[in-house]
């Protein structure tokens, strides 16, 4: 076989196994390949997947695309999804092919997601450099442009030489498979080495399991968790990603109602349980719930559960202000079990931990009003999120309607799918789940453009798994601009995707945050230049109408216009993209909203150094502010 030949086939024949609660699932890891063609890859990997697109069309299915960026987006999303059991490979041409992934690896890497990137590189044997494309450095010949995949990746690897091939794809697949080490694995494939013959064996093309690692807790961290948990008045659950990606929610819940003590979330914690669960305080941190960071700003003793502890989960370490407060920090990746000097860390599966910890307990019950404290927090919150969502503006809405339409028009069952911008954070604070995969937001790189390719890849999933559910993606227009191709192999493959594009003519988030930082909202806007000032800030509006720009592209668009009853045919108009067939491609819904209607106030903080000296005023105000936001910053060092 040609090495190419040897990569598709080994691919095709990978599975992950995974064992939930003594029930197993066996799940392809890797069911298809994406691949835009040049002279890097075009006579290697794609003459591999023609040849068995012919002889076995079901080994390695191949997917288009319209960006290698936007490919890895289309896989994080499906990896997400399927809980980390699944991701696509990527295959590219050389230089720009490749490069054009960077982004994408870092975003899966940094969201501990997994995707195999397999980016062709320049000849192993140098005949005939300097070939296209080709990046040359006078000091050292033997870096190449994949060498920037190096620390943007949990793998890295080249494949100068055809016999490196099995130990290459053997460790790749072995990280890619590991919840507490995934995350980009790439594979560098020189052109030449690709189209080389090889002697295979045959057991390298067998089929392989790969089981996903869930590990128990130690019985002596478990023991001292629940002696702390004991000994605490006012402890607090944080609630991360890895709670969902070890199918913990419901031991979750069993957790918090045996005990009352509350859970808020992180960004990729929503739908760890219900947002009306009575226990459930909602987001926390720079873009939480009121309810959410009342009760941390008191806690004594914080629980977290798969979580990072990104800075705007702490508020930028402002959150917790209890001066005795603890961590216990559940985690299957030590990195994160270690964090904020907890001397508490338990190292194991969140599903399992929490089993161990509920039984170490043997019913325990956290004392004091905090319940009724709780109570009293959602209810507030609640009336906040309810007037924010039924207060009309004309006739531009503001993005608070627009999520609440949204949300309303949905069913439970249903995915919202954003990334960055103004609108996640808005999400994360307002948007009331209801299913564990009922909320997809990208907040961990927080890439401009994921939400399109994200949301086709997290549809791709739900398609593949047979799930009745709908995917909506809402989108800004800045996100929009950076990366909407991918509506063309939503058309080109007639998968019903669901848009929410909403048009505010500039950069709503980071305008709003310039204003407060006292740059006033500078290069925020979609203005004509003004030559004399050369600024963007008081030209006439540009005439954009991305409704008609999806239009060319093949989409169907719905155009909400503005007026006195944006609100309602919003949601009449999401209500008909969901009655739309499956095989009718994308549907786009364009609604204008004001920027400058903002969400309700977390009442928390999140850390942008403001300038210390200015000649603007409104520079010097904002500094003042900031300097009296640090003195509350803490250290947190156990």
């Amino acid at each position: 076989m040609t090495v190419a030949q040897a990569v598709v086939e080994f691919l095709g024949k990978q599975y992950t196994i995974d064992n939930i609660g003594g029930q197993e699932y066996r799940e392809r890891l890797i069911p298809g390949m994406f691949g835009i063609f040049g002279h890097g890859n075009v006579a290697g990997v794609g003459q591999a997947l023609k040849q068995f697109q012919v002889s076995d069309p079901t080994l390695m299915p191949y997917y288009q695309g319209r960006n290698e960026q936007a490919q890895a987006h289309q896989s994080v999303g499906y990896a997400r999804h399927t809980r980390r059991r699944q991701t696509f490979a990527i295959s590219t041409s050389v230089g720009p092919g490749s490069t054009n992934l960077l982004t994408g690896a870092a975003l899966a890497t940094t969201n501990r997601l997994p995707v195999l990137l397999l980016p062709s590189d320049t000849f192993a044997t140098r005949v005939s450099d300097p070939v296209l494309q080709q990046l040359e450095r006078p000091d050292a010949y033997d870096i190449t442009v994949n060498d920037a995949f190096r620390p943007l990746s949990r793998f890295f690897d080249r494949v100068s030489r055809p016999e490196q091939l099995f130990s290459a794809m053997y460790s790749g697949l072995r990280v890619l498979t590991d919840p507490a080490d995934t995350g980009a694995v790439t594979i560098s494939l020189p052109q030449d080495v690709q189209a080389e013959a090889l002697d295979v064996p045959e057991e390298f093309l067998a089929e392989r399991e790969w089981r996903i690692r869930r590990p128990e807790p130690e019985d002596t961290d478990i023991s001292r968790a629940a002696a702390a948990i004991r000994g605490a008045k006012a402890p607090m659950i944080i609630a991360g990603g890895g709670v969902l990606y070890a199918f913990a929610h419901e031991q979750l819940a069993a957790f918090a109602e045996l005990t009352g003590i509350p859970v808020g979330n992180t960004q990729a914690g929503v739908g760890v349980l219900p947002w009306d669960h009575p226990f459930s305080v909602g987001a926390v941190g720079s873009t939480g719930t009121t309810a959410a960071n009342a009760l941390a700003a008191n806690a004594d003793l914080i629980i977290g559960i798969g979580t990072r502890y990104e800075d705007f989960t702490t508020a930028s370490r402002t959150a917790f202000q209890n001066p005795g407060v603890q961590f216990i920090n559940i985690n299957v990746a030590p990195l994160d079990a270690y964090k904020h000097g907890t001397s508490l860390p338990i190292v194991a599966d969140a599903r399992k931990a929490l089993l161990k910890l509920t039984e170490a307990l043997g019913g325990y019950r956290v004392g004091g009003d905090l319940e009724s404290t709780i109570a009293a927090q959602k209810r507030r919150w609640n009336s906040i999120v309810e007037a924010s969502f039924d207060t009309r503006f004309t006739p531009l809405p503001s993005q608070n309607e627009i999520i609440g339409a949204t949300n309303r028009a949905m069913d439970a069952r249903d995915v919202v799918v954003c990334a960055a911008g103004s609108l996640p954070g808005d999400l994360h604070k307002m948007w009331r789940v209801r299913d564990p995969f009922g909320y997809h937001v990208e907040y961990a790189y927080s890439c401009m453009g994921y939400e399109i390719p994200g949301g086709l890849g997290v549809k791709r999933a739900v398609l593949a798994a047979g799930e009745d559910r709908d995917v909506v993606v809402m989108v800004g227009d800045g996100s929009y601009l950076m990366m909407h191709t991918e509506l063309v192999t939503a058309v080109a493959e007639k998968i019903k995707l669901i848009v929410v594009l909403v048009q505010n003519h500039g950069y709503a988030s980071i305008g709003a945050l310039s204003e407060s930082l006292g740059s006033q909202r500078f290069g925020t806007k979609y203005r004509t230049l003004n030559k004399e000032q050369h600024s963007f800030d008081d030209g006439e509006r540009l005439p954009i109408d991305l409704a008609t720009n999806a239009e060319s592209l093949g989409v169907r668009v719905i155009r909400i216009e503005p007026g006195e009853n944006v609100i309602a045919e919003l949601e009449a108009a999401v209500a008909t993209a969901k009655a739309a067939p499956e095989n009718g491609g994308p549907i786009v819904i364009h609604v204008e909203t004001d920027p400058l209607l903002d969400a309700p106030a977390s009442e928390s903080w999140w850390d942008v150094p403001v300038s210390a000296l200015s000649e603007l005023a409104s520079t010097q105000e904002a500094f003042a502010t900031y300097t009296d936001h640090k003195t509350r910053q803490r250290p947190l060092l156990g």
